[in-house]
Order: structure tokens, then C-alpha cells, then sequence
């Protein structure tokens, strides 16, 4: 049965890959995004490592190509972390793409007073720096994972006054951290100089544990993401009352364009929340769910969709 709807019920986003996949997957991947995904905008680019760059750069115009012909609007995002001469290179050499999200403020010297894009490892937590990135051109403004929806709220109703779309994370695992140093590397004996891409063993990160060996975070390079995977499935009703119209997906090695549709059905009121979260765990992820930051509780907590 479908759900009346009341307001538009909003455009889906896939953010840039974390991971170290292979080039030719990599690539693959997206192609498969043009073709059956149903989502408005994919965000490319590598923002953890510009080590990494090199490696997709063969195949970024073919995927920019079969994405722009799919009608997906693309935005390039830049690095994370911006250390070396190299890394800032790596940003400077997006600034003239036609929309650049920006991921570290690095990035706003290229794109000060140009609509760009604000990325979720810019930290955003309050309307006064809403309103500086807006100033500055910002045109979509991607919140850190770790706000409550308290404040999600707060910031949609200044985004409005600022003309200013608000994006929220709604799937995958969160970004919590960045360090200067290379965990992969670490891990594996090595230094980050001759890491020898030992990442690419872990195409959703490398699972860490506590000495009770109990799985606690995750990491990616010089990245720390959460052991468990964010789903916001039962939370979007609320999300879309605030104002929030862009829901973005954060890819993994799961079957993305499963993910994407149960999404959408429960964004287009196709599907109840307490279906789309059963969904969602058939897909057999190798962690469990939390929503628990949006609920203003530890991250790792769950709460369930209430059931009709």
C-alpha cells in the first residue's frame, strides 16, 4: 500500500568511494551506478590517500562520461587531509571542474566566492559557520555523521534562510577520524612511504579489535570509520519533516543499487521503514546497523523503526 506523501520526497547521493578497490572494480562499479542506480548525484574523486589517484585516473573520464550520459550529476571531491605538495596539488587540480565538494578547508582557497559543495569532514555544527560557508559559495552542505538530530534540525531551518541545501549521510559506514599516520601501513610492518597499497586487502576497511576481541572500529589508511554500518532507512520521515531533501548513500562492496532502490522506495513512500530496515539486513552486511549519533545516543546504539 502506498504512503500519501506531503513534501518532495527528495534526491538520493552516492559519496566518493573511501576504499582502495581496483582500478578496473572501481571503475565498474560506477558504470553500474549510470545504468541501474537510482540516484541524482555521485560524488568521484579519491579523498583518503593521493597515493591512491594515480591508480583510478585512467579510468575517471569514461566514468564521468557513462554517468553524465545517465543523467547522474557529478561533483568532484577533494582530499580529506591535505599534508604534502603532492596532496595539494591533488585539490588544486579539481578547482576547475564544474562542482568540487570540498573536504578540507584547504579546498576554499580554490573555491572561495564559486558554488562548490562542503563536504562532511568540514565540521558544521552550528549556524554561524553554515552561514560563513554559504558566503564563501557554498551551495550543498554535507553535515558530519555525529550530529544529533537536534541539531540536524536546527541547521535545516538556517539553510533555508541561507538558501543553502542540506546533505545527511543515511547509509555506510561513519567517518569519525584522520590521522597523519597510515593504520594499513602500521599494521602491516610498513611505513606510510612504502605502504605498498596494502589497503586494497580491505574493501570495506580493516576491522579492529579490542583485547576481549570484540570488533570496535574500523580502519582505512590513515582513516578510523565505525565498525558498524549507519542505516537512517527509519529515521528519513523525520529527516524530510526538517527540511532535509538530499540523503546520501556512502558505498561499500555490498550490492549499491539494492541499496540505493530500498532507499528510494522508502523515500517515495513505495515502502514502510520497518520494511526497507528488513531489507536492508537481508543484503547480509558483515557488521550490524546503528543510527545511534542521530538519536543522540553512543554511536553504536540501534533503535528500530516503530512498527505500524
Amino acid at each position: 500500500m502506498a504512503i500519501a506523501q506531503t513534501a518532495p520526497a527528495g534526491d538520493l547521493t552516492l559519496g566518493p568511494v573511501l576504499f582502495n578497490w581496483a582500478p578496473e572494480a572501481w571503475r565498474d562499479f560506477y558504470f553500474r551506478i549510470a545504468d541501474e542506480a537510482p540516484v541524482e548525484t555521485v560524488y568521484l574523486g579519491e579523498i583518503i590517500c593521493s597515493k591512491r589517484a594515480p591508480l583510478f585516473q585512467p579510468h575517471l573520464e569514461a566514468v564521468a562520461t557513462r554517468l553524465a550520459a545517465a543523467g547522474k550529476a557529478i561533483v568532484f571531491s577533494t582530499l580529506t587531509e591535505v599534508m604534502s605538495k603532492l596532496d595539494r596539488k591533488l585539490v588544486e587540480s579539481f578547482s576547475g571542474a564544474e562542482m568540487v565538494e570540498a573536504n578540507d578547508a584547504s579546498a576554499f582557497a580554490y573555491l572561495y566566492g564559486k558554488p562548490h559543495h562542503v563536504g562532511p569532514f568540514v565540521n558544521v555544527y552550528n549556524e554561524r559557520t553554515l552561514a560563513v560557508m554559504a558566503r564563501g559559495g557554498a551551495r550543498n552542505v554535507c553535515l558530519p555523521v555525529e550530529l544529533p538530530s537536534t541539531a540536524i534540525r536546527t541547521l535545516a531551518a538556517e539553510a533555508q534562510k541561507l538558501n543553502v541545501a542540506l546533505e545527511v549521510q543515511v547509509f555506510g559506514r561513519l567517518p569519525l577520524a584522520l590521522s597523519a599516520r597510515c593504520y594499513h601501513a602500521r599494521a602491516h610492518g610498513r611505513t606510510k612511504d612504502s605502504c605498498q597499497f596494502v589497503c586494497e586487502n580491505d574493501p570495506d576497511g580493516l576491522v579492529l579489535r579490542t583485547l576481549e576481541n570484540e570488533p570496535f572500529l574500523t580502519v582505512n589508511g590513515i582513516q578510523t570509520l565505525s565498525y558498524e554500518y549507519l542505516d537512517l532507512s527509519g529515521d528519513l520521515a523525520t529527516l524530510q519533516d526538517m527540511g532535509i531533501r538530499r540523503f546520501r548513500l556512502s558505498p561499500h562492496s555490498c550490492d549499491m543499487v539494492a541499496v540505493a532502490t530500498i532507499f528510494r522506495d522508502a523515500l517515495d513512500g513505495r515502502i514502510h521503514a520497518c520494511e526497507a530496515q528488513a531489507k536492508l539486513e537481508a543484503l547480509g552486511l558483515e557488521a550490524p546497523f546503528a543510527n545511534g549519533f542521530f538519536h543522540g545516543k553512543p554511536g553504536t546504539h540501534w533503535q528500530p523503526a516503530a512498527k505500524h
